[in-house]
């Protein structure tokens, strides 16, 4: 049996992060993941920091992404390297394509994409400055020759619909709910532990080496009044027409 792959996750304490993490380690891979010394010491984290000491998981400690030497040599230590950051972390991915290039060892990158197609569509503010953001990353990749994939998730469904799309509301509603729009435009909603697995399959996939891959089983594409029909739809319901002002 051939070898597996070993995987340094960037990001990996964040929202998303810990489901690449999971599913690394639940594959077999030997999994690193790259921790922040502020984090480490947060007792906020110290449950999933536990749960990844229990995974087999290796904890490498670095000050924060300015810190080159310690990425490198964290990087020299695996074949695979996904980023998971936050969007106000977007840039420092500069950071670690400058890392990655020095060690020289690195099979594959996969940036901190998932979500939509930064390249595929036009984008409104305040979307389209962090959408340039992430274009402006690919570019660096493939300008240093650095190998790569990129993973479009589309929405996150435990994130997008666990308060129904409610603005501020931070549980699904209970008596009403507000429809923005007709309610008919499709979205491809995925588990975020479904994107952790593809997304581990997808770097170690020789067929997926240099593309984009899109995550789009049928049965996730869904409009919001689908995701409504049930016991909701017995609920009043507001419906805010796109030219409201």
């Amino acid at each position: 049996m051939a070898e597996k792959s070993k995987i340094l996750v960037i990001g990996g304490t964040g929202y998303f992060g810990k489901f690449i993490v999971k599913a690394s380690a639940n594959t077999g891979h030997p999994t690193f993941a790259l921790v922040r010394e502020t984090t480490a010491a947060s007792t906020q984290k110290l449950e999933l920091i536990e749960s990844f000491n229990k995974s087999g998981v290796t904890l490498v400690h670095v000050s924060n992404l300015n810190d080159h030497k310690s990425l490198v040599k964290a990087i020299k230590k695996v074949d695979i390297v996904i980023s998971t950051v936050g969007l106000e972390q977007i840039d420092d991915q500069m950071n670690i394509i400058s890392a990655i290039k020095e060690a020289g060892n690195i099979k594959r990158f996969l940036p901190s994409e998932f979500e939509t197609d930064s390249d595929g569509l036009k984008f409104l503010e305040p979307d389209a400055s962090v959408y340039r953001q992430k274009s402006k990353i690919r570019r660096a990749i493939e300008a240093e020759g650095i190998p790569y994939t990129y993973i479009v998730s589309y929405a996150f469904a435990g994130y997008t619909l666990r308060n129904l799309g409610q603005l501020d509301a931070i549980a699904p509603p209970r008596d009403k709910v507000t429809i923005l729009g007709n309610g008919n435009t499709k979205c491809i909603f995925m588990n975020e532990e479904d994107v952790g697995t593809y997304t581990i399959k997808a770097a170690n996939d020789p067929r997926t080496l240099n593309k984009t891959v899109g995550l789009r089983p049928p049965a996730n594409i869904k409009c919001y009044n689908e995701l409504l029909v049930g016991k909701l739809r017995k609920f009043p319901y507001n419906q805010i027409s796109e030219n409201a002002k």
